[in-house]
């Protein structure tokens, strides 16, 4: 299948935001601002408002579709490498994905690294769930959604859950994940010269931002999902593009099989969700994950 023009379009937009980003000796706050451009790539989703909200003290992003089933709750997780964007530059992509879920959709703005190494994303993204729970939303109304790192901790989330023998969330949706930090996967080196976003000297940074600590392995289970042991999540769906430096991180959770479906969005970039609403690729995607999402958060 050939991309459409938009998709292209969309590529040569990431090209040219990670281009500027990469300029030497820039201040990483400039870095960030420049991040932060990427949610140009998505449309407002249309009969969506939001709202910035307290989560027990980490601040949060309401994106509330009109209509939206109050009991059916998505608790989404921003891109970034850890390092980089927030709930403001990513709150479209979610917009549109919780309407077509017909669900509120909460979007965590978690700290970051390096000012704040591993764990703190993880515990912000636990305490924001927790408040959900506090509010009354049952654990299998609640979708665990997020893209890039976000696509990690939407997965780390219930595993930690499912270690403290606490209830998970109903249903997981994982785009364009990083779940082997050694960056061993082929597709690393292969699609280099594809994804338009990422390269291995970038994730080496964003690696060694997130964890810092010699003494804290990559390949630990606690952050590389590759080599966790996966029993027990709930279903969960996983898409990534095919032109992604870690498409190999989301061939290898349907190898897995937990998985309830994989999806490979053909010559899709990372991440092709940042699209939302104006590459028809992404919108077919949001729609399906949308469908998704409605059947199992009704289970």
């Amino acid at each position: 299948m050939t991309a459409s023009t938009e998709a292209h379009e969309f590529a040569e937009f990431l090209a040219s935001v990670s281009a500027k980003s990469a300029t030497p000796g820039l201040d990483l706050s400039v870095i960030r601002d420049i991040v932060d451009s990427n949610h140009k790539a998505s449309t407002e989703p249309e009969d969506v408002t939001y709202a910035e909200v307290d989560a027990n003290g980490v601040p949060a992003l309401w994106a509330i579709p009109e209509g939206a089933d109050p009991d059916k709750v998505l608790l989404h997780l921003h891109f970034g490498g850890s390092v980089t964007a927030s709930m403001h530059s990513d709150r479209k992509a979610p917009g549109h994905i919780a309407k077509a879920a017909g669900a509120r959709s909460l979007v965590v703005d978690f700290r970051l690294a390096p000012e704040h190494p591993y764990p703190a994303q993880l515990d912000d993204v636990e305490t924001a769930y927790r408040r959900l729970l506090t509010q009354g939303h049952e654990p299998h109304n609640i979708g665990s959604t997020g893209h890039s790192i976000g696509g990690t901790l939407a997965i780390l989330l219930p595993l930690r859950q499912l270690a403290n023998s606490e209830p998970t969330p109903g249903a997981i949706v994982s785009l364009s994940p990083w779940t082997d930090l050694t960056l061993h996967n082929k597709s690393m080196d292969t699609n280099e010269a594809n994804d338009k976003m990422l390269s291995r000297n970038t994730l080496e940074l964003f690696r060694d931002a997130w964890i810092p600590d010699p003494t804290l392995d990559p390949a630990d289970p606690q952050t590389s999902i590759a080599n966790a042991d996966l029993t027990g999540l709930p279903p969960t769906l996983v898409y990534h593009g095919e032109h992604e430096t870690l498409a190999d991180d989301g061939t290898h959770l349907a190898d897995a099989k937990v998985t309830s479906e994989t999806h490979t969005l053909p010559e899709g970039q990372h991440p092709f969700i940042l699209a939302a609403g104006s590459v028809p690729e992404a919108n077919e995607a949001i729609t399906k994950i949308g469908n998704w999402l409605h059947t199992h958060l009704n289970n």
